[in-house]
């Protein structure tokens, strides 16, 4: 199914995405254009932080609310002007922070040194202990409450900072090239997974000091995104290459590889309860699946009419550069080359809404999946009010299901066909 309208349908997309307010990036007259990318935003789990990669080296940590209070209440517009001075900034023009109240958390600006590629948060649960055995005689003992930031670098270094005080923490050095992406396992168990240019992926043990646990290989090409599972125990890693790879965790195996896309598999993601996989690629499309099966469940085109197998692996202004389920697990949001962003959802199988946006790399929900943050070439983030809609009791019923049984599970469950169906997110 190609779930975007041709011209004579398009009034079925509900409406234009409010845009909510934008953070930008001081640009000095002569500032080189390369190297200002905003490739990576994420939040906190959560939701206390912001946090970006504003360009040449510098990450920004923003508490969440004080970006909220700091926005412009009214619509950004379509066309958003990155140089308009009524969109304000969690940041003074020339830079400097905004001293906070005590007790506020504190907003941070970190110099990387080098170009930042991947961000990922971490937070520690004690109850979920480290695989090490000599634990007790660990550097780091990281408290209920700690949250960390883990940024990849340019040179292959991973660093690793507190984001309650900004300090680095960690510096960890095997990666022989760009480290493209991070993603921390959701369990509290502080396992950190980086992807590289140099065609492996690494996990990491920070409760163990940040020793390298494994390196998991098996693509050909450069690493580009990977994601955990909601509970931790499959990784999906995506790259240069058609296929999307499947790694079991406990293990550190190969489980399988999903074959679909067409061209290069840059961004993926799971859904809240982990029934759904979203992958996204070059080849126009967004594709969701059923992981346990290894099966499409639905397609999200972004041109139309779609391009022929042989022609989608081509260059075109429909490359999808990423993809983000909401945490309400009924929504998605695309951004493309074609300056549009795009707001699905499963359930109408058609965008929802859509908003300009120029030059945009990477996007993001946040904890509470009201707002979706998006980053652009310029090194500025733009943030856009999310579509409102109630969850059926459906569908909030069968995401807890689905959060504790596998497609294979529900299917073995006495139930009429049309339940079982809908729970496998055949109907969705």
């Amino acid at each position: 199914f190609q779930a975007f309208p041709p011209p004579q349908t398009r009034w079925m997309i509900h409406s234009s995405a409010k845009c909510i307010g934008e953070l930008l990036v001081p640009v000095a007259p002569f500032d080189q254009k390369s190297g200002r990318e905003a490739w990576t935003v994420a939040f906190a789990p959560n939701g206390s932080y912001f946090a970006w990669s504003q360009g040449h080296r510098i990450v920004r940590l923003i508490p969440w609310t004080k970006c909220l209070k700091n926005f412009s209440t009214g619509h950004c517009g379509e066309a958003t002007n990155a140089s308009s001075p009524r969109h304000l900034s969690c940041q003074n023009s020339n830079g400097n922070h905004i001293i906070p109240v005590a007790g506020e958390p504190r907003e941070h600006t970190i110099d990387c040194g080098d170009i930042v590629w991947g961000l990922a948060f971490g937070s520690s649960v004690p109850e979920k202990q480290s695989r090490c055995v000599n634990i007790e005689w660990h550097r780091f003992r990281f408290g209920q409450d700690q949250l960390l930031l883990a940024t990849g670098l340019n040179n292959g270094r991973i660093k690793i900072w507190d984001v309650y005080t900004g300090k680095l923490l960690l510096n960890l050095m095997d990666h022989t090239d760009v480290v493209r992406d991070l993603t921390f396992a959701p369990d509290g168990s502080l396992m950190l997974v980086s992807a590289s240019r140099d065609k492996t992926l690494r996990v990491w043990d920070l409760k163990d000091d940040g020793n390298m646990v494994k390196v998991l290989r098996g693509h050909q090409n450069w690493v580009y995104c990977s994601a955990f599972s909601p509970d931790s125990s499959i990784l999906c890693s995506v790259g240069a290459g058609k296929a999307v790879f499947l790694w079991n965790m406990d293990k550190y195996t190969l489980i399988r590889k999903l074959e679909g896309h067409h061209h290069d598999v840059v961004s993926c993601e799971f859904s809240p309860d982990g029934a759904l996989l979203a992958t996204a690629s070059y080849d126009t499309r967004v594709i969701l699946w059923d992981h346990h099966k290894a099966t499409v469940l639905l397609e999200l085109g972004h041109l139309f009419p779609p391009p022929s197998p042989i022609f989608a692996g081509g260059a075109n202004d429909r490359w999808v550069r990423s993809v983000s389920f909401c945490p309400d697990g009924r929504h998605i949001a695309s951004i493309t080359d074609d300056r549009l962003i795009r707001f699905w959802s499963i359930e109408e199988k058609a965008p929802q809404a859509i908003a300009s946006l120029t030059n945009g790399l990477c996007c993001a929900f946040s904890a509470e999946g009201n707002v979706l943050a998006a980053g652009t070439r310029d090194g500025s983030v733009h943030f856009w009010e999310c579509p409102h809609s109630i969850a059926s009791l459906q569908h909030m019923c069968r995401m807890a299901l689905r959060r504790v049984m596998s497609t294979q599970q529900v299917e073995a469950l006495a139930i009429p066909t049309p339940l079982r169906d809908y729970l496998t997110y055949k109907v969705i």
